[in-house]
């Protein structure tokens, strides 16, 4: 729920609540949560965008002789965090970067959602809900306060307590969020043992972004609470399914109304609807790079473990890239079930709705929607159906991101390129790494 507070509303709440501390957030180009806090005897100074960051201590973002940035904060993001201390009470704004000038940095990501979305709005279109289902893993914790691999519970897919035994830990975390104004649709533990979910309504993109970033700090610093550690990390073990972040989106006109839904329309899905899936489609190797950022997504996106790995759409399995949920009317909407939680959601969401405005100006049909099981095909079979597969590394996703001219448009040429230089020494630094894999298979083979 957007919040339309005034300076002098903050002001007063940060009397009413005793705020002692203040923590500006933003997000760097990799998806990290970043902050700058400060005293709340500096709050004029804050609410006139008057504090200044060095920006080039943050990856991705400039050289060190342009390096004074302001943090421009969003006061409809103002929130007051439920857990204190004896110093009193801390609160955070959401902020956008500007350079020393005042002019919006286009190497925010924030920014650039917000750029993305003023095209969308140039083409007719009103807003663009989305709503995440994000996934993650509770690992035990050392005596150093280190996450080690060891699960906290043997549960599976809606299990009960005494078989999960974090139902406790995520009901911690649904209040918490409720108290920071979520709305929290479900919860559950997920197909993995130690593995979760907790659901929360859609909004808009950006709200929903910068949502995600501080739901991730909220399931984190719940964890710790109880001693075990949170990770969003897309594939931890081995043999077991990864977390993912599958993202539904529904794109709504000037009037309120849902675009992508036709009454009359095959399967009640407009001519738009189509548009916009045909684009995620034609994008969809490009959109990876994106959306499954680390070389770890692509331990999930394997076959065996309903993860998607294919690049199609149905709207009566799950085994696609693209699945149509079967709410209509204002519900209707698409859901791209590739992304994962270690994706930055606001690169992710402007790179996907890019893709659909790309669908809906050069009228790009999907295709025929595969409604068998495509894990249960065989090549054969795929080739016939024009059944792609989505890359199966960073390094071939990355090769997709550079063929592919849409994603310069979607990330900007600043974040384009440096996005890529950091994504590529990523890859080569895994390339050369030995694993212990390697030494097991090989070392006493060769």
């Amino acid at each position: 729920m957007v919040h339309d507070y005034t300076k002098d509303d903050i002001r007063q709440m940060v009397k009413d609540e005793d705020v002692r501390f203040i923590r500006l957030m933003f997000t760097d180009l990799m998806g990290s949560i970043k902050n700058v806090e400060v005293p709340v005897n500096q709050l004029d100074k804050v609410l006139d965008g008057k504090i200044m960051f060095d920006g080039s201590s943050i990856d991705g973002f400039v050289r060190i002789e342009e390096s004074d940035m302001y943090l421009i904060p969003d006061l409809s993001t103002w929130m007051v965090f439920p857990w204190g201390d004896e110093h009193g009470k801390v609160a955070r704004l959401t902020c956008s970067v500007h350079t020393s000038d005042g002019k919006v940095f286009v190497g925010d990501p924030r920014n650039n959602l917000i750029r993305v979305l003023g095209e969308m709005k140039e083409m007719g279109f009103s807003n663009f809900n989305i709503g995440p289902e994000p996934e993650f893993f509770l690992f035990k914790m050392d005596d150093k306060g280190n996450p080690t691999t060891e699960l906290n519970d043997h549960g599976s897919y809606f299990d009960l307590a005494p078989m999960d035994l974090a139902a406790n830990i995520r009901r911690d975390m649904v209040l918490e969020l409720e108290n920071m104004g979520f709305r929290v649709e479900a919860s559950h533990h997920e197909v993995a043992s130690g593995q979760h979910e907790i659901d929360f309504q859609y909004d808009n993109a950006v709200v929903t972004a910068d949502h995600i970033q501080t739901f991730k700090l909220v399931v984190k610093t719940v964890a710790r609470k109880y001693g075990l550690y949170a990770t969003f990390m897309p594939k931890p073990l081995n043999g077991i399914n990864g977390s993912g972040m599958h993202i539904n989106m529904s794109l709504f006109d000037k009037d309120g109304d849902n675009v992508f839904y036709d009454k009359d329309g095959d399967l009640q899905l407009s001519q738009t609807a189509y548009y916009f899936l045909g684009g995620l489609l034609k994008h969809a190797k490009a959109l990876t790079a994106v959306c499954n950022p680390i070389v770890n997504s692509y331990k999930r996106l394997v076959p065996g473990f309903e993860a998607p790995v294919y690049v199609a759409w149905s709207a009566s399995n799950r085994s696609p890239l693209v699945r149509v949920p079967a709410s209509r009317g204002l519900s209707t909407r698409l859901e791209l079930r590739s992304v994962d939680p270690s994706a930055n959601p606001y690169l992710a969401i402007a790179s996907i709705l890019e893709a659909g405005l790309d669908g809906i100006k050069n009228k790009i049909e999907p295709g025929e929607p595969i409604d068998r099981n495509i894990y249960h095909m065989d090549g054969q079979e795929r080739k016939l159906d024009h059944i792609e597969n989505l890359p199966s590394t960073l390094h071939n996703a990355l090769k997709a991101y550079e063929a592919d001219p849409l994603m310069k448009k979607a990330m900007g040429p600043h974040m384009y390129q440096n996005y890529l230089d950091a994504k590529n020494m990523e890859w080569n630094a895994y390339r050369q790494n030995v694993s212990q894999w390697e030494r097991d298979r090989y070392l006493d083979m060769l």
